[in-house]
């Protein structure tokens, strides 16, 4: 199980609905949420980007995050998309959740969990 904050996932998923596009989850240099469409740092990577606790490859040790991203989804990069507006998303939005992500072989699984009950 994967856990992204909701103080994170927020401004992801008001840009997603401002830009009216899907938000995505990528697993490649870390694990992550990003809108389709975003705001670029001068850089040109993506201004708002909701990591998942223990996946940030910014602040999490390699070997770490790379090894709890394959644990949970599998040693293939990949992207999803998502619609921002389904009601998972939602309770994000409104405060008080974070986003809980789980796989199998053949689907993710993402639940909002309330703030407080999401270390399991």
């Amino acid at each position: 199980m994967l856990l992204f904050k909701g103080d994170d996932l927020r401004p992801v998923l008001a840009e997603a609905i401002a830009n009216k596009c899907q938000v995505i989850l990528a697993k490649d240099d870390g694990v992550y949420f990003m809108s389709e469409k975003c705001e670029r740092t001068a850089e040109g990577n993506p201004k708002h980007i909701a990591y998942a606790v223990g996946c940030n490859p910014t602040i999490d040790a390699f070997d770490d995050w790379w090894d709890l991203a394959g644990a949970e989804l599998g040693g293939s990069d990949f992207g999803e998309c998502f619609d921002p507006q389904e009601s998972v998303f939602a309770r994000i939005v409104k405060g008080g959740c974070d986003l809980k992500l789980a796989a199998t072989a053949t689907h993710l699984c993402i639940e909002p969990v309330s703030l407080g009950t999401s270390n399991s």
